[in-house]
């Protein structure tokens, strides 16, 4: 927040301050019913586009435009602050910090416009304004085309001036040095003395060290000193309604050691829901931890470190929020998420992470997070309340539907490794599953889907819809509403199953589902495999999907004992049949 003192020696061109009186009347919001462009322009939000697409900058109301400027005072939205800065940002797309400040009894009213993303225009009755001189005219095309076609520089990689060595947390350094070593497979990595390991990784060039240097290794109060705003804040609220907060922690150590006590720290207040389908019994926890560390790695990676907020964690009972300063990088909205390219902010911070096995592999972050939730039965990932100048995720520890959980864990027991359902797949069948448009479904995954009868496809024509295999409805109590299986005994099961063997003589589940397809779903079919296994009239061979099943030996036995029986049967009854006719003969004599 800027003092009355600072803005009277600020130059309105020179230093990016707009000045007006607005002592005599309100200064007009959005230009009114002005006939001219130029006279509308004129106005709170002409000022704010253009000081946002300038680099940001302040409209000071209430202080004369002559330098040295003096307050004059103003009444400018009085008592309706947050009000103007609410309509600012859904008119204009803009967050500004609008805030007041007072010499003696004169108020002055600051409106803080923070600076335009890279490659971002913002426009007022859609066009992008500058201001030039006493003026706010339409941008010219020369400066319109250089800022649509500007790339962010990699804060990240910028030298970090005055940085030492010595600066580093020595835990931090030996804490990258092993994850690294581990993940490349290269034990003497730990031996490299730190400026050559800096140099190998590029964290620094020329003996001088870098950002992420500073943000991953940093000692807490060179932090501190140099980058206040690369700490983390976690908050936590008892209610969701609440807006104060009942207990706030700081974490401002290096990367390397915030984020296991960061995730430490948020799992103190973990819980789990008990998800039980017969005896088969799992707990899901209400905050998943990968999930939790991918979306902080996202936050720490992508988060634009110019802008001076920190990392915010909201932790509620069931429900977190993570807000982190800088909009989605270029290209990147919250339509095409999960499928554009990730386009890290601060790409050789993100390199180190995935080096060292923090990520797997950049641009899988916001992958994992959809996969695990969805996977677990929980509400999509929300991202609705991101914009230009922050991103805000919001993750929901409530199961909402416990029968979709099983069912995408019931399909993942049974697929090969290289064919489980991929995080798009997951995301169409969570669609399907609430009634989403078919116009808005992945066409391609829904090809896929029902090649592998994970989905239905209902109706004709352009009425045509897609429902949830059978195999979901088994976990809920609507199966007969939606199916009218036609059940057979188990005898029948076993016997269609042991004959299929008897040809076969090996098997996977995949196998004996396609035996039943009309019949019962792949639950039904598992339960009944493994009353066989049980009973020792199939031999299971490995585990999950890799299992494979032939005759056991029970059955074997069984079968041999018949057929010994009927051997002797057999035997017994021609040897009857031989003495018969021996007696005949005599009884005719």
């Amino acid at each position: 927040m800027i003092s009355i003192d600072a803005l009277k020696k600020l130059k309105e061109s020179e230093d990016r301050v707009e000045f007006k009186k607005g002592e005599g009347g309100n200064i007009s919001y959005d230009g009114g019913a002005k006939p001219k462009p130029s006279d509308r322009r004129r106005c709170i939000l002409g000022y704010v586009t253009a000081l946002c697409n300038e680099g940001g900058g302040y409209l000071a109301i209430g202080m004369t435009d002559n330098y040295p400027h003096e307050v004059v005072g103003t009444k400018q939205s009085i008592d309706s602050i947050g009000e103007l800065e609410s309509k600012i940002y859904t008119d204009t797309g803009i967050r500004p910090n609008v805030y007041e400040l007072y010499e003696d009894i004169k108020r002055v009213l600051v409106i803080d416009v923070p600076c335009r993303p890279a490659g971002k225009v913002f426009k007022f009755e859609d066009v992008p304004l500058m201001r030039i001189g006493e003026e706010l005219k339409p941008m010219s095309d020369e400066v319109y085309l250089k800022i649509i076609q500007e790339q962010e520089p990699d804060f990240s990689q910028q030298i970090c001036d005055g940085l030492k060595i010595s600066d580093l947390d020595s835990r931090a350094l030996q804490i990258l040095k092993g994850k690294y070593s581990l993940k490349q497979n290269n034990p003497q990595f730990k031996l490299l003395a730190d400026n050559q390991m800096l140099s190998d990784l590029e964290l620094s060039v020329s003996g001088k060290l870098t950002n992420a240097a500073l943000i991953l290794l940093g000692k807490k109060e060179i932090l501190q000193e140099k980058l206040p705003q690369a700490k983390v804040m976690l908050e936590y609220r008892n209610s969701e309604n609440q807006i104060s907060f009942d207990n706030r922690i700081e974490f401002s150590e290096p990367f390397f050691i915030l984020i296991d006590e960061l995730w430490s720290t948020i799992n103190l207040r973990n819980g789990s829901f008990p998800i039980k389908d017969g005896a088969y019994i799992f707990n899901v926890p209400y905050f998943n931890e990968e999930v939790i560390r991918e979306s902080i790695n996202n936050a720490v990676s992508h988060r634009d470190y110019r802008r001076t907020s920190e990392i915010v964690i909201k932790q509620y009972l069931q429900r977190l929020d993570i807000i982190n300063a800088g909009g989605f990088p270029v290209g990147v909205t919250i339509d095409n998420l999960i499928k554009t390219p990730s386009t890290p902010r601060n790409r050789l911070l993100a390199d180190i992470l995935q080096k060292t096995g923090i990520v797997e592999r950049s641009g899988q972050g916001v992958d994992k997070i959809y996969f695990n939730t969805l996977s677990e039965g929980k509400a999509e990932p929300d991202y609705s309340e991101s914009d230009n100048f922050n991103v805000n995720l919001k993750l929901s520890a409530i199961i909402e539907d416990r029968a979709f959980a099983l069912f995408i864990d019931s399909i993942q027991n049974d697929l090969p490794s290289n064919d489980k359902l991929s995080v798009l797949a997951i995301l169409t069948l969570n669609k399907i599953k609430n009634k989403v448009p078919k116009k808005d479904l992945d066409s391609e995954q829904v090809s896929q889907l029902l090649e592998k009868k994970l989905i239905e496809k209902r109706g004709m024509t352009n009425a045509v819809y897609y429902i949830l295999s059978k195999d979901y409805y088994e976990f809920t109590d609507e199966k007969a509403i939606y199916y009218n299986l036609h059940e057979i005994d188990d005898n029948q099961v076993f016997n269609i199953i042991l004959q299929f063997l008897s040809r076969e003589k090996k098997a996977k589940m995949k196998d004996f589902v396609g035996l039943f397809e009309d019949k019962l779903s792949r639950k039904q079919v598992r339960l009944r495999v493994e009353k066989l296994v049980n009973n020792k009239q199939l031999k299971q061979e490995g585990e999950g999907s890799s299992s494979i099943y032939e005759i056991g030996e029970k059955f074997i036995n069984e079968m041999e004992v018949i057929s010994e029986v009927l051997s002797l049967g057999f035997k017994a009854l021609e040897k009857d049949k031989s003495e018969r006719a021996k007696k005949g003969p005599e009884k005719n004599r």
